[in-house]
């Protein structure tokens, strides 16, 4: 009789060796297919928040027959210069016309609860919420600022402006928390011009005796409020003379994360300096890291950052411009609350969302055509290409930025 074999089929060390082999394999090329889906799907959900504040600022527009004011609310803060508001000082008793446009947005955003607390008085204070605060926090809310000057405490204990609203951050923007207030990933346009865009035109009928301050700075608005939005100043649809589909409203910005980046941590610089050539921060970047400043730049407190406070009007907080082209340097005068080179950015490759007044989102690559990146602003006291009414130097990208230039643009954006 044959003797019948016992032996079993199984795999050799080698063949199993293998078999792991072409399995990591598999899963090395399957993770960044994983992980672009979800950048995309990141990103759409980023437009679709962009396309919700298109639609409250039209339905605003409705409501009101005119577009939410970039810089506005109550009090002010006036300074030696001419009588004229630089800058608001921390104050618990009024915001000193500080507010952004999304606290009028509030209600058009579905936010109608925390639109209620902010616009009536309320006792609730963070840091001892079960003692009411007294004084009474004022209708419209105090500074929103995590700045602080004199013997006033920063507000961050007032509940509204330390709350996160979901439409305002976009899913690839992973900054979150402390030292920031509540985050914003979107910012009102201003155009493609920036001279006392620190202080707009405050409303001094609050204060009759420095009315005629007032004219000074409507004059210098007249030549540099060239976009969508005018620091405390009410613009209409109607001002959008370029059409609502040529001209940009809002733009998306990156928060910052404390790492130095050159386009969420502004540089300091004069603003004659700025003016006159809008790179003149960029000597300070580092050349073997260009994306980050480098140990001599004059950097602002790290409170102080990009996107840090969406109440807020001050320029790093939810300001832009279309001077420099997405995801370069922020480089201002006077830290947050400074006029200066406002660039959108965003956590995506290659570009930034930005909002047109017709309500389309469009993604704009860090490619866009923008002129001369080193040619002076239009301003007040501007000659040749800077005077007043100028069409804008800064090419495709200037032009999308100001509401009545008369550039014609020939490009279809949206395709």
């Amino acid at each position: 009789m044959r003797r019948m074999s016992t032996s079993r089929a199984a795999f050799t060390l080698v063949e199993l060796l293998v078999v792991i082999a072409i399995i990591g394999v598999l899963v090395g090329l399957l993770l960044p297919a994983v992980q672009a889906a979800r950048e995309a799907a990141r990103r759409m959900s980023c437009s679709n928040n962009f396309k919700q504040i298109g639609l409250a600022i039209h339905n605003y527009h409705s409501a009101y027959k005119e577009m939410p004011r970039q810089a506005g609310g109550t009090g002010q803060d006036i300074d030696t210069l001419y009588g004229i508001t630089h800058y608001a000082t921390e104050n618990d008793q009024a915001n000193n016309q500080s507010l952004s446009l999304f606290v009028g947005l509030l209600p058009f955003m579905e936010q109608q609860a925390l639109w209620e607390e902010i616009s009536n008085p309320s006792t609730f204070d963070l840091n001892n919420p079960g003692t009411p605060r007294s004084p009474r926090w004022p209708a419209m809310g105090p500074t929103p600022s995590a700045y602080t000057t004199g013997a006033l405490p920063p507000n961050t204990n007032y509940r509204p402006w330390m709350t996160q609203i979901p439409t305002l951050r976009c899913p690839s923007d992973p900054g979150s928390g402390l030292p920031a207030m509540g985050r914003t990933n979107y910012a009102a346009c201003l155009g493609d011009a920036f001279d006392w865009h620190h202080t707009g035109v405050p409303y001094y009928p609050l204060q009759p005796k420095n009315g005629w301050a007032a004219t000074i700075l409507a004059t210098y608005l007249r030549a540099s409020g060239r976009g969508a939005f005018v620091p405390r100043y009410t613009t209409k649809f109607r001002d959008v003379l370029d059409g609502l589909s040529n001209t940009i409203v809002a733009g998306e910005i990156a928060t910052d994360l404390g790492d130095r980046s050159i386009r969420t941590h502004a540089h300091e610089m004069s603003d004659a300096a700025i003016i006159a050539n809008p790179t003149s921060c960029r000597d300070s970047v580092d050349p073997e890291r260009p994306q980050f400043w480098g140990p001599s730049a004059s950097l602002g407190p790290s409170f102080l950052a990009r996107g840090f406070a969406w109440a807020s009007s001050h320029s790093v907080n939810t300001n832009m411009n279309t001077i420099l082209p997405p995801n370069d340097e922020l480089c201002v005068w006077f830290t947050w609350a400074g006029e200066g080179i406002l660039p959108p950015s965003s956590q995506h490759q290659g570009g930034a969302h930005i909002l047109m007044g017709d309500g389309a989102v469009i993604f704009i690559t860090d490619s866009i055509e923008a002129g001369n990146s080193q040619a002076g602003n239009v301003h007040r006291f501007g000659t040749g290409p800077q005077t007043p009414g100028s069409q804008s130097p800064y090419g495709l990208w200037g032009a999308l930025g100001t509401k009545a230039s008369k550039e014609k643009i020939e490009e279809e954006l949206n395709q």
